[in-house]
C-alpha cells in the first residue's frame, strides 16, 4: 500500500472489498474491525472514483465496518458521500450532524432523503439548506421535525408555494403550524391542496380555512395563532437581524404578524395588544409602540402605510402622524404602553 501503485492499491481495495462481501455477515465484530483498519488505510490512498465505488458497494449492508463508512460519509467529494449518507445505516447520529453542519448543498440534498432524520439533523438542514434542499427533507415522511424546524420551514414557504404544497401534505405538521402555512398561502396553492389532500387532512384544511373566513368578517386578527411568528422573530432578534430593516420589509410583504411579534418582543408586550393596535381604527396608537421599540420615522411610515385596515392612511393624516412622532417622548410612549398593559385598555 505505502510503494505500490495507484493501480495496485485499487486494484487490492477491489480484492479485499469484495472477500469482505462474500461473507462479512458472517463475521464477528472483531474480524469486521480487522476489515475496517485495512479499508480505512486503503481508501485514504485511492483516487475518488475508486472511493465513491466502495461507497456504493457498503452502502446497503447493514454489517459495513464502521470507521470506513464514516470517513466515506465525512468526503468532500459529493461522489463518494452520496450513498453512504442517503442509503448507510451504519452511519452514527454525531457523523450526520457534523456533515450537515460542515458540508455543502449536495450534501444536505443527499441527507434530505434519508429515513429516520432526527431533529438534531434536521434542524441544522432548515437552517442552512437551500430551497430545493429544504423541498426535499420536506417530501420525506419519514424525517422528524423540532418547533424550530417546522417555524423554519413554514417561514421559508412564504415565498414558494411548491414548498407550501409539500409541507401541507404533512400529516404530522401541527395543527398550528397547519394555520400559519395557510394563513400565508395563495388561493390557488390553498385550491390544490384540498384537491390532492387525503380526506382526513383535507377535512382539517377545510376547517381551518372556515376559522380565516370567519375573521375576515369580524375581527381581524381575533384567534390568530401567532407563535410561528413569535419564534420567527425570536430567531432574528437572537441573530441581530431584528431591526428597522427587516421591519420595512415586514410591512412591504404584508406579514403584520411578524411586525405584531416583533414590536410585542421589542417592548416586552403581548403579541395581541400590538395586533389590536395595528388592526384597530386609530394610526395614531401605532406610534406608541414603533417610538418605544425605537424605530425609525421612515419604518414607522412603511407600517401605517401598509396598515390591515378597510380604510388605509391619506397622505394628509400621513404628514400630521410624522410631526406627532417626532414630538412623542420615548417615556411617554414607554409610560404608556406600561398603562395598556397593567389595565389592559388600549386607547385611554
Amino acid at each position: 500500500m505505502r510503494s505500490g501503485s495507484s493501480e495496485k492499491r485499487i486494484n487490492t481495495l477491489r480484492e479485499v472489498t469484495s472477500l469482505f462481501l462474500h461473507g462479512g455477515e458472517q463475521l464477528s465484530e472483531e474480524q469486521i474491525r480487522v476489515f475496517d483498519h485495512v479499508l480505512c488505510m486503503l481508501v485514504s490512498r485511492v483516487e475518488t472514483r475508486a472511493r465513491a465505488e466502495l461507497s456504493k458497494c457498503l452502502s446497503p449492508l447493514d454489517y459495513a465496518p464502521i470507521d470506513v463508512i464514516q470517513r466515506l460519509a465525512r468526503d468532500d467529494e459529493i461522489a463518494v458521500a452520496r450513498d453512504v449518507l442517503a442509503h448507510s445505516s451504519r452511519v452514527t447520529e454525531s457523523t450526520l450532524v457534523e456533515v450537515a453542519a460542515t458540508k455543502g448543498q449536495e450534501h444536505l440534498m443527499a441527507l434530505s432523503g434519508r429515513a429516520n432524520l432526527t431533529e438534531a439533523v434536521t434542524d441544522i438542514i432548515v437552517d442552512r439548506g437551500e430551497n430545493r434542499v429544504i423541498r426535499k427533507l420536506a417530501g420525506n415522511a419519514t424525517a422528524r421535525f423540532s418547533e424550530t424546524g417546522y417555524s423554519g420551514m413554514v417561514v421559508r414557504a412564504e415565498a414558494d408555494d411548491e414548498l407550501t404544497q409539500i409541507l401541507g401534505m404533512r400529516v404530522d405538521l401541527p395543527a398550528k403550524h397547519l394555520r400559519e402555512l395557510l394563513q400565508r398561502a395563495t388561493d390557488a396553492v390553498r385550491t390544490r391542496l384540498l384537491a390532492n389532500a387525503p380526506s382526513d387532512l383535507r377535512d382539517e384544511i377545510t376547517r381551518v380555512l372556515k376559522t380565516f373566513t370567519d375573521a375576515a368578517r369580524g375581527d381581524g386578527f381575533s384567534g390568530r395563532d401567532f407563535s410561528v411568528a413569535e419564534e420567527a422573530v425570536k430567531r432574528m432578534k437572537g441573530l441581530n437581524e431584528l431591526n428597522d430593516t427587516s421591519l420595512v420589509w415586514f410591512a412591504e410583504a404584508k406579514r403584520f404578524s411578524e411586525i405584531a411579534a416583533a414590536l410585542g418582543l421589542l417592548n416586552n408586550v403581548p403579541t395581541g395588544i400590538i395586533a389590536k393596535v395595528l388592526e384597530g381604527p386609530r394610526a395614531d396608537l401605532v406610534l406608541i409602540p414603533c417610538k418605544s421599540a425605537g424605530l425609525k420615522w421612515s419604518t414607522v411610515e412603511k407600517i401605517l402605510w401598509h396598515r390591515p385596515v378597510k380604510h388605509g392612511i391619506d397622505s394628509g393624516t400621513l404628514k400630521l402622524a410624522e410631526r406627532d412622532y417626532g414630538r412623542l417622548s420615548l417615556d411617554t410612549a414607554q409610560r404608556t404602553l406600561r398603562f395598556w398593559l397593567l389595565h389592559n385598555k388600549i386607547g385611554k
